[in-house]
């Protein structure tokens, strides 16, 4: 309970910076200043897109937040818990998620600079090792059912594939806007919207990964 609160308190934070830096208060009727900035600041609008995503993730990361929350409380009131054996092929997956990530940070950095070759490279990379990193989830399903943990063994069992579950879904889903992303660059799709729908990707991609480490973290722990 306490870290849902602290997280609230946090994302409350956040969102009470963006909105001043908006400037809310403000009567645009007596502001001057360019199209498609802010008023009175010159300061750029957040694209509705960009601002759709850390909404999103804010949700996602309440979610999570949920879960770990859930599985300790659980952990540590439950006579029937039995710690789950780590599935080596977790810290294998690990990397395969940090180098997907890193592969987005390159497109994301190519397509500051125009070069439309090292944003596919980097999409492409970035994708395929996230499908491994999802094929290696499946591995570790299986060598966790191995060990004679199923479904509903016990409550440890439980978490665990539920909380993989729930991330692996998250990818998957980051790994249709991204196939999109990289079939329209390789289609030749302006270069100014290539760089937001880029940065929007690997902005995903770099939560996932945190909430991973996290989320690994917390199965280690158990």
């Amino acid at each position: 309970m306490t870290a849902i609160i602290l997280y609230v308190a946090v994302i409350g934070s956040i969102a009470a910076w963006w909105l001043s830096r908006q400037r809310l208060m403000a009567k645009p009727w007596l502001e001057v200043g360019a199209a498609g900035e802010a008023p009175g600041t010159g300061a750029s609008e957040v694209p509705p897109a960009k601002l759709g995503l850390w909404v999103f993730l804010a949700v996602v990361g309440a979610l999570l937040t949920l879960f770990v929350s859930a599985y300790l409380m659980r952990m540590h009131m439950s006579q029937d818990w039995r710690p789950l054996p780590t599935p080596w092929m977790l810290w294998f997956n690990t990397v395969l998620l940090a180098l997907s990530s890193f592969g987005l940070h390159r497109a994301q950095m190519a397509a500051r600079i125009g070069w439309r070759q090292g944003i596919e490279v980097g999409l492409i990379a970035g994708g395929l090792a996230a499908l491994g990193f999802l094929a290696g989830q499946y591995l570790a399903w299986q060598q966790v059912m191995a060990e004679g943990f199923g479904v509903a063994t016990n409550p440890s069992s439980s978490f665990f594939y539920l909380i993989t579950a729930v991330h692996g879904l998250h990818l998957l889903g980051g790994l249709v806007v991204l196939g999109r992303t990289a079939y329209r660059t390789a289609r030749g799709a302006v270069l100014a919207q290539l760089c937001l729908s880029v940065e929007l990707c690997a902005t995903y991609w770099h939560f996932l990964l945190v909430a991973w480490i996290a989320l690994f973290g917390l199965l280690l722990h158990g």
